[in-house]
């Protein structure tokens, strides 16, 4: 089907760029961006597998407590920096220009993939600079997040939007998984290449958008919004900060929840994100456009995708811990081993999402996002509540059974919404409307993990301590030495595990060992002790976590059957802050549609 260009607000037809026919530049931008998705995904999640390298390699200890912070910010803040700005980067490509931007994000994320791999510091100095150097890393994932997927809407016609979202959609989900054998393959031969596997397919893409990509979309001339952008990155960092550090023991207890500057920075950056709205709702130019929530489909697909991140996010970090803490050391597997071995072990969330992804987006085209969407969160439910069902030395076949489970229903769901949003949006939106989606994607993730590890921590606490003094004690090891390290944080024993270190090794040390005979030491520090006295309190804080999960999912599944028919933008008159904008392409689809014009439509339920 033919596209045609969209109308720039000075009145030129938008172009594809260098006389392509349109048919061929959708594909160019479609590869382009699936590219940039793919790179900043695979970096988001790479991490996960390679840290205890990446520590080795600066000579620091991320288990000693005050290390503790350096290994969360190497972790999380990629996450904090791209949830913070999306949306202020996606308002800036609407004004300025959604490839400029995307392009400027390509060669940013490639510059500080070479500043990370060139580390020459070690120690704490060496852990400040990747944390600094990541963050800017974020900064252009985030600009790359941010206009992706506008440039799609903007490149292919709306009955072929849900197609073009599947294909990058799987990008964005596969790469996720990809980083965790990445890492786990590059780590061990040399940690640099975690963060040098990006540059050339960052330089090849950053050659390759400037030369290739054009703005065909609607730009609006508007100015910044200082005042808005400014409370909006001080609250959201604010909250996330506060979940981050909760995280960490206080005061004797197991999380930081009893914190005063957790809760300040919690409960002060929820009041700042109140002025927000208050500030967005009097400004001229908002950077977050609120009338956009008067569009039920993009209201639906936003608030849904938000509950369905908030269900997953931290599903990967638990899965991870069962299989590298548990599971695989009772399989013959040295913890040194574990993080390579859990990410090729979760491969089914791969292949779920790839088999079903580029379908679900297809179908949602002809049928639209209600069904397909809802579907998909049902299933995911499913698979939280089966998980729970599984004992902790389970059979793989079941496990990867309801693992690829989970990744079906997630393809189901991700690609209709997406899609489904980004045409419920006009033209002059689709930066910022796709900011604002991601941002509540991203900032759930962030918040999951803090509620699954909190959630799990609780349930360690509450028996771990007992089962480690009983169990220490009854293997030989002093009592004195068995009450300090059952007096431990549990929080210590998931990283320790998650990190691939042996706990027991690393609780008692050189000094504690040394007073056990050679086949003490050996038993107590192999890999069928530490699993058998954690995966009882595992366990329970566990089945809190997948059953939190599977309610966050039904409520997204309510949210998204509320959606109502499939339902395309159209400008119908052009909104006041552009001179001018054409019309949605009409549908071939089979599904019932509905346009709408510029902010107000709203869509009734079928």
């Amino acid at each position: 089907m033919r596209q045609t260009g969209s109308v720039e607000a000075d009145g030129t037809a938008g172009k594809t760029g260098h006389g392509e026919h349109p048919d061929r530049y959708k594909w160019i931008a479609l590869s382009n961006t699936t590219l940039g998705i793919l790179m900043v995904t695979i970096n988001q999640s790479i991490l996960l597998i390679s840290l205890p390298d990446i520590f080795r390699g600066i000579k620091l200890n991320p288990l000693t407590p005050s290390n503790t912070s350096y290994f969360l910010w190497t972790l999380m803040g990629f996450m904090l920096v791209t949830s913070v700005l999306v949306v202020s980067l996606g308002r800036v490509g609407d004004m300025y220009g959604r490839v400029k931007m995307y392009n400027l994000g390509f060669a940013v994320f490639t510059v500080f993939s070479i500043l990370l791999s060139v580390t020459w510091l070690s120690g704490s100095a060496g852990a400040i600079w990747i944390i600094a150097m990541r963050v800017f890393q974020g900064v252009g994932g985030s600009f790359l997040f941010a206009n992706s997927s506008a440039i799609l809407t903007d490149a292919f016609p709306e009955n072929e939007r849900g197609k073009a979202m599947g294909i990058n959609g799987v990008a964005a989900v596969s790469g996720s998984f990809l980083g965790l054998i990445l890492g786990g393959l590059l780590g061990p031969v040399q940690w640099r290449l975690v963060f040098l596997v990006s540059v050339p397919f960052g330089i090849f893409g950053t050659i390759w958008a400037y030369h290739k990509l054009r703005d065909n979309g609607v730009r609006v001339p508007s100015k910044i919004d200082w005042l808005g952008n400014i409370t909006f990155a001080v609250g959201l960092i604010s909250v996330l900060t506060g979940i981050v550090y909760s995280l960490l023991p206080y005061g004797g207890h197991s999380t930081g929840w009893t914190n005063p500057w957790v809760l300040a920075a919690i409960f002060g950056g929820i009041a700042v994100l109140v002025a927000f709205v208050w500030v967005e709702k009097r400004v001229a130019n908002p950077m977050f456009r609120l009338e956009l929530f008067s569009i039920r489909p993009f209201t639906a697909g936003a608030v849904s995708g938000l509950l369905g991140a908030l269900g997953r996010g931290g599903l990967q970090f638990m899965l991870i811990i069962w299989l590298q803490g548990i599971w695989l050391p009772q399989h013959g597997y040295s913890f040194s081993q574990t993080p390579l071995w859990a990410g090729i072990y979760l491969i089914p969330l791969t292949v779920g999402f790839l088999a079903v992804g580029p379908v679900a987006g297809i179908l949602s085209d002809r049928y639209g996002a209600r069904w397909l969407s809802s579907a998909g969160l049902a299933m995911s439910a499913a698979a939280f509540l089966l998980l729970n069902t599984l004992p902790m030395n389970f059979s793989y076949l079941p496990f990867a059974g309801l693992v690829l489970l989970f990744a079906l229903g997630m393809g189901l769901f991700f690609t209709p919404n997406q899609a489904s949003v980004m045409n419920s949006l006009p033209p002059n939106q689709r930066g910022a409307g796709a900011g604002m989606l991601n941002t509540f994607q991203n900032s759930a993730q962030v918040l999951s993990m803090g509620l699954f590890f909190t959630i799990v921590t609780l349930g360690l606490a509450a028996t771990l301590p007992s089962h480690l003094y009983a169990g220490l004690t009854a293997a030989g090891v002093a009592p004195a030495a068995a009450h300090r390290v059952a007096a431990e944080p549990p929080i210590g024993s998931l990283f320790s595990a998650f990190l691939g270190f042996n706990p027991v090794a690393q609780l008692l040390g050189p000094a504690g060992l040394a007073h056990l005979s050679a086949s003490q030491a050996a038993y107590v520090t192999g890999r069928s002790f530490f699993p058998s006295l954690i995966e009882g309190p595992f366990a329970t804080g566990l089945h809190l976590a997948f059953d939190f999960a599977a309610g966050a999912s039904v409520v997204a599944m309510v949210v998204s059957l509320l959606r109502g028919k499939r339902y395309v933008h159209s400008m119908g008159a052009a909104p006041a802050t552009a001179a001018s904008a054409t019309s949605a392409q009409p549908s071939s689809g089979h599904g019932d549609v509905e346009k709408g014009g510029p902010v107000a439509a709203t869509q009734a339920a079928s």
